[in-house]
């Protein structure tokens, strides 16, 4: 019989773009926080160590330790594999492809404080002509501060001396680690950029960032004869977003706005403390009392589980109707939010179909070592029990989804860009006129990490893995 092994620190556990995790703390006293149980000493930090620490946790806490893969662990090198090796068969249906897996306590906590990670600070995509552009450029990052924006082409990158096309790159198949290089500071490329007809070329030198929580401000959306639109581009439930949430919310209800649009199209989620923050502006007077969510652990772990009630905070919204620009790139502490408000906010996706993150992760800390796993543990449920959205939120056929292309040709706040069009459509008039953008079709599923340049550019608005 194995022991209990060690309790777990209180994280949620979210996406990133790269499709790995990022986990998430306390913050609130309702965040859910698991009763301590007994540890071990440690002799060593070694492979053998490592493995028998995920033995001792995951028989224990992981939320399907019943169809967990009957693997011996002297077969794998290190942890991780064998971690993935007996976590395999909850791969193949989508419920734990990756999302349970080992890293160091301050690599992780450094990520769920600020975002932060070494890199340039952009995003990027092919649009409808496969075309490479910056989906997303990082305020206050190395490509921010060149003044990249949304939608700037990029026509060539210079590894070394000499540039090379997008297309010659793709004809040698040229990996994302050649072309962007390796997770260092000083790591230098120069890239060839096409803006309205210019060219022009800028020198970027990766540094450590921290994530903007918001893609520029908060904004009002005008309209003539009725109260202005909130619209919110929400990048990452990180613990830097909490302030600005509630200036946001104090933004939208000096204004009157009883619409909103919450754009979480490359959110892939974060702490929990920070989505319970989120809802209780959205929905806590509406729901006061009842329900948020719930946490729901396996057949060994029910004494941990949680139901979380709305509560009013300092500064609240009542909206009436709430669209949210999602993608499969949106998962995880996203989809909780959504599926927690739906039952008081009239609510429409608008984009494509969500990633489909049900679960939780908490933090076990192996004693006297560096060592952190990441362990799903637990199903999230919205206050009427409803989850289970493995495939996305709206294949569970509880959400309307207006279908929208993500236009990486316009920036985000553009009123032409399909998305944010065909949301306002929505807000205003109650249907789901597709643009004739969105009517064009993208795909918008996550690529492995050995994608190559050539192959990404044969999948029309092919995705980034990662965020460079």
């Amino acid at each position: 019989m194995r022991n209990n092994g060690p309790a777990p620190a209180v994280w949620l556990l979210a996406l990133l773009v790269s499709l790995s995790g990022c986990g998430g703390g306390g913050g609130g006293s309702s965040t859910p926080s698991p009763n301590p149980t007994p540890v071990q000493e440690v002799a060593s930090c070694d492979v053998a160590s490592q493995k028998r620490f995920v033995d001792d946790v995951i028989d224990d806490w992981y939320l399907w330790y019943g169809e967990l893969a009957d693997v011996n662990a002297a077969d794998y090198d290190d942890p991780n594999s064998y971690l993935q090796a007996l976590t395999a068969p909850l791969a193949v249906d989508g419920r734990d492809p990756g999302f349970s897996y080992l890293t160091t306590a301050a690599a992780d906590e450094a990520a769920l404080s600020s975002g932060a990670y070494i890199g340039f600070g952009f995003r990027y995509g092919f649009d409808a002509s496969n075309a490479f552009r910056f989906s997303d450029v990082l305020e206050g990052s190395p490509a921010g501060d060149a003044d990249l924006r949304r939608g700037d082409k990029v026509l060539a990158i210079a590894i070394g001396d000499e540039f090379e096309t997008i297309a010659e790159l793709g004809a040698r198949d040229a990996t994302t680690l050649e072309v962007f290089g390796d997770s260092e500071v000083g790591v230098e490329r120069r890239f060839r950029v096409e803006r309205a007809g210019d060219v022009f070329e800028v020198t970027l030198l990766k540094r450590e960032l921290a994530t903007p929580p918001f893609a520029g401000q908060p904004l009002l959306l005008s309209r003539a004869g009725m109260d202005p639109i909130g619209y919110l581009h929400f990048r990452s439930f990180i613990t830097d977003a909490e302030p600005l949430l509630v200036e946001m919310a104090r933004t939208f209800r000096d204004a009157n706005v009883t619409d909103l649009i919450i754009d979480l199209r490359y959110n892939g989620g974060g702490l929990l403390s920070v989505a319970e923050q989120l809802l209780n502006i959205f929905a806590g007077e509406l729901g006061q009392g009842e329900d948020s969510y719930r946490i729901s652990h396996n057949d060994k772990r029910t004494s941990e589980n949680v139901a979380v009630s709305f509560e009013v905070p300092d500064v609240a919204l009542s909206p009436r109707r709430m669209a949210f620009i999602v993608t499969e790139g949106t998962a995880s502490a996203s989809e909780l939010v959504i599926n927690a408000v739906s039952p008081y906010v009239e609510t429409v996706l608008v984009g494509s179909d969500t990633f489909g993150k049900a679960v939780g992760q908490y933090a076990f800390d192996q004693r006297g070592c560096e060592n952190r796993l990441r362990l799903v543990a637990f199903e999230t449920l919205n206050g009427e029990g409803q989850g289970g959205y493995y495939t996305g939120l709206v294949d569970t056929g509880r959400f309307t989804l207006c279908p929208a292309a993500d236009d990486i040709t316009r920036e985000f706040h553009d009123p032409e860009e399909a998305s944010l069009k065909t949301a306002v459509n929505w807000l205003n008039s109650g249907s789901c006129a597709v643009t004739s953008s969105a009517q064009k079709g993208v795909s918008t599923r996550q690529l492995s990490s050995d994608w190559s340049l050539r192959h990404q550019s044969q999948l029309i608005q092919g995705r980034s893995p990662w965020l460079q």
